[in-house]
C-alpha cells in the first residue's frame, strides 16, 4: 500500500504536537476554575501520571500500526509520543515534589523508602531520561545498534508504570487492568511470529 500520508505529513505532525498538549490544557483549566474536587493534589498527580501511561501506550502502538497500515512515515511519531510521555512523567514528578511535598526532601526520602509505588515510579522516570536524551538523529547515528538496545527499555518502563499504577490503587483495580491488557497486547504484537502474521 502506498504511503498516502507523506504529502500531508508535515501538517499532520503539527496537529499531533498541539493535540498532545490538550491534557495539560485541561488540567490548567481545572486548576484555574477550581474544578479539582476534594483532593486537588491527588487529582493533579493522577491526571499527569495517567497521561504518562497513555503516551507510553501510544508510543508502543506506533510500530504495530506502521506494520499493519504500511504507512512508514508514521514511524517518526514514535519519537514525538515518547518525548511527550517523558514530558508528562516530568510534570507528574514535579507535582509530587512541589505540590505534594513542597520540596521537603526528608519526607520524600522517607516516602520513597516506605512506599514501593514511589520507588518503582521513580525508577521508571530515571529509565526514561537516557531515552529522551538519545531520541535525536545524531544519537541514533552514534549509537547504531546500541540505540535499539537502549530504547528497548521502553518495555520495562511500561511494566514499571503499570506496577506503579497497581500499587498506588487502593480499591478499584479495573483501570490498571485495562492498561495492563493494552500494554500486554502491544508487547505480544512485537513477537516475531506475530509480526510475520500481520506483515
Amino acid at each position: 500500500m502506498k504511503d498516502f500520508l507523506i504529502k500531508r505529513f508535515p501538517i499532520l505532525r503539527k496537529l499531533i504536537w498541539i493535540a498532545c498538549l490538550i491534557p495539560l490544557g485541561i488540567l490548567i483549566d481545572d486548576i484555574f476554575y477550581e474544578q479539582l474536587g476534594a483532593n486537588p493534589v491527588e487529582k493533579i498527580e493522577r491526571h499527569l501520571g495517567l497521561w504518562t501511561l497513555i503516551f507510553i501506550c501510544i508510543t508502543l502502538s506506533v510500530s504495530p500500526i506502521v506494520k499493519i497500515t504500511k504507512q512508514t512515515s508514521l514511524i517518526v511519531l514514535r519519537r514525538t509520543f515518547g518525548l511527550y510521555s517523558f514530558f508528562y512523567a516530568c510534570l507528574h514528578l514535579l507535582a509530587y515534589v512541589w505540590v505534594d511535598y513542597s520540596f521537603d526532601w526528608g519526607d520524600m526520602w522517607h516516602d520513597l523508602y516506605k512506599h514501593r509505588y514511589v520507588y518503582i515510579g521513580f525508577s521508571a522516570w530515571l529509565m526514561m531520561i537516557p531515552l529522551a536524551c538519545t531520541s535525536n538523529k545524531t544519537m541514533i547515528i552514534r549509537l547504531k545498534q546500541n540505540w535499539k538496545r537502549l530504547h528497548s527499555l521502553i518495555y520495562l518502563i511500561a511494566i514499571f508504570a503499570l506496577l506503579h499504577f497497581f500499587w498506588l490503587t487502593k480499591k478499584d483495580y479495573s483501570e490498571p487492568w485495562i492498561y495492563t491488557s493494552i500494554v500486554s497486547m502491544l508487547l505480544i504484537l512485537r513477537l516475531r511470529w506475530v509480526q510475520k502474521w500481520i506483515s
